[in-house]
C-alpha cells in the first residue's frame, strides 16, 4: 500500500496565495507569519501522524518499514514594508516523503542483468557455429578418430602418445575443414540468399570482410598446426585438402569446380573417402607409433565403403539446393536429372554399401566382429529404407531432414568400422 501526499502542489500553492492575501490584510506581519506558519505545521503533523497511524494499523504485517519523514521548511515568508506596501518573497518549499510501502517513490536505478551482457557473446558463438557446419564439423571428428583406431593393434597402444597424435590430427583437421565451409560461403553468397538464408554470410550477420578473416586464420593456422607437428600425412592430408576445396568453391578461370557435377563428386570423394582413411591412418601408423605402412583389411574395407558414402553425400546435397542452382547455373547432378532420380540412386547406392558390409562383417573370422557388423549394418540399412518412403519429394523441408538424417547414418558408420577385423 503506497501513501499519498495529502498535500498536492496545487493545495500548497493555494494556500499561499491565502496566506498571502491574508497577511496583508494583517495589522502585524510577525504575528500573522507565525500564528499560520503554526498551524500549518501543525495540520502537516497531524495528518502525517494520523495516515501512519492508520496504515500501521491496517497492515499489521512484519515488514522493514521505511520512516516517514516529512521535511518541510518553515514557510519562510520574508517580509518588507517598502514605502508603506507589502512585498512578499517566498523561500522554496521542500517536501520529502519516504513512507512505509512496497515501492520507494524515488526510481530505483535498473538491476544489472547478467543474462543482457551475455547475449553479444551467445550470438556470437551462435553465428559461427552455423558459418562452421556443424554437421561437417562432426563428420571429420569422428571420421579421424575411427581411423586412428584401425592403427591400434594392442591394449597398450592406447596411451597418452595415442591421445596427442589423434588430438594434433582432429584440430589441424577441423581448422582446415572451417576454412573450405567458410570458403564455399564466401562464393555462395548471393545463391546461399536463395538456399541457406540462415547462414551468417546469407543473413548479414557476418560482412564479407569478416568471412575473409575467418577463413584466413584457419588456414594459417591448419598449415601451421601441420607444419610443427612434423607428419609427413599429416601435412599432405591438409594440402590436398586446401587444394580441392578451394578448387571446389573458389569463383576464378578453370575452377569452381561445383560447376561440374562430376568434379564436383570426385572433389568430395577424394577428400571424404581417400585423404581422411590413408592419410590420417599413415599420421598414426608411421608419424606416431613409428611402424612401416601397411594397407589392412580394416582400412580397405573403410576406403571403399565411404568412397560410395562420399558419393552418395556429394549428389543428396544438391537436392535440397535445387532452385538456388538453376538461377545461378550450376549444373549438378539434381539440375540436369531430376531430384527424383538422383534421390532414390542415392538410396540404392547406400544400399548396396551395406550390403557388402554385411557380407564382410559375416566373413570376419572374428566372433565380436561378426556380430557387431553384421548386425549393426543390417539395422542401419533397415533405417535407411524406411526413412526413406517417407520422404515428400516436393518439400524442402522433408529433403534436408533425410540429408541430415543421412549425415548421421555416417557417423554411425565410423563407429562401426573400428569394429571391422
Amino acid at each position: 500500500m503506497k501513501l499519498k501526499s495529502v498535500f498536492s502542489s496545487e493545495a500548497v500553492h493555494s494556500m499561499d496565495s491565502v496566506l498571502v492575501g491574508s497577511f496583508r490584510k494583517a495589522p502585524s506581519l510577525t504575528t500573522g507569519v507565525n500564528y499560520w506558519r503554526t498551524k500549518y505545521c501543525a495540520g502537516i503533523y497531524h495528518a502525517s501522524s494520523y495516515v501512519l497511524k492508520d496504515t500501521w494499523h491496517k497492515r499489521k504485517v512484519p515488514k522493514e518499514y521505511n520512516f516517514l519523514r516529512l521535511q518541510q521548511s518553515s514557510l519562510n515568508y520574508h517580509y518588507k514594508g517598502i514605502d508603506g506596501v507589502c512585498t512578499c518573497q517566498k523561500c522554496n518549499i521542500k517536501f520529502v516523503v519516504k513512507a512505509t510501502s512496497e515501492q520507494s517513490f524515488e526510481a530505483e536505478p535498473q538491476a544489472f542483468d547478467p543474462k543482457s551482457s551475455l547475449d553479444p557473446v551467445k550470438n556470437s558463438l551462435d553465428a559461427f557455429y552455423r558459418f562452421s557446419r556443424p554437421h561437417t564439423v562432426i563428420g571429420t571428428a569422428l571420421s579421424i578418430i575411427s581411423v586412428s583406431l584401425l592403427a591400434v593393434q594392442k591394449l597398450s597402444d592406447i596411451s597418452p602418445l595415442f591421445f596427442t597424435g589423434v588430438l594434433e590430427a582432429v584440430v589441424a583437421a577441423l581448422f582446415m575443414n572451417i576454412y573450405i565451409v567458410g570458403l564455399n560461403q564466401l562464393s555462395d553468397v548471393e545463391i546461399d540468399k536463395i538456399n541457406k538464408p540462415y547462414l551468417p554470410l546469407a543473413s548479414g550477420e557476418y560482412s564479407f570482410g569478416t568471412g575473409v578473416a575467418i577463413v584466413t586464420s584457419f588456414s594459417i593456422m591448419s598449415f601451421w598446426l601441420g607444419w610443427v607437428v612434423g607428419s609427413w600425412p599429416l601435412f599432405w592430408a591438409l594440402f590436398v585438402s586446401f587444394f580441392l576445396g578451394t578448387a571446389y568453391s573458389i569463383n576464378v578461370p578453370m575452377l569452381r569446380w561445383k560447376r561440374f557435377a562430376v568434379l564436383a563428386a570426385m572433389c568430395i570423394l577424394v577428400v571424404r573417402a581417400v585423404i581422411v582413411q590413408l592419410a590420417f591412418f599413415l599420421h598414426m601408423q608411421t608419424h606416431v607409433y613409428k611402424r612401416a605402412a601397411v594397407f589392412s583389411r580394416p582400412l580397405i574395407f573403410a576406403t571403399t565403403f565411404m568412397s560410395f558414402f562420399s558419393v552418395v553425400i556429394a549428389l543428396f546435397k544438391d537436392i535440397p539446393d535445387i532452385e538456388g542452382d538453376k538461377v545461378f547455373g550450376i549444373q549438378s547432378f539434381s539440375v540436369r536429372l531430376g531430384q527424383k532420380p538422383v534421390f532414390w540412386t542415392c538410396v540404392t547406392l547406400l544400399e548396396i554399401a551395406y550390403g557388402v558390409a554385411l557380407l564382410m562383417g559375416v566373413a570376419s573370422t572374428c566372433l565380436w566382429s561378426k556380430i557387431v557388423t553384421g548386425l549393426g549394418h543390417a539395422v542401419l540399412a533397415s533405417l535407411l529404407w524406411y526413412h526413406a518412403k517417407s520422404v515428400d519429394l516436393k518439400s524442402k523441408a522433408s529433403i534436408t531432414s533425410f540429408y541430415m538424417f543421412i549425415w548421421k547414418l555416417f557417423y554411425a558408420e565410423y563407429l562401426l568400422i573400428p569394429f571391422v577385423r
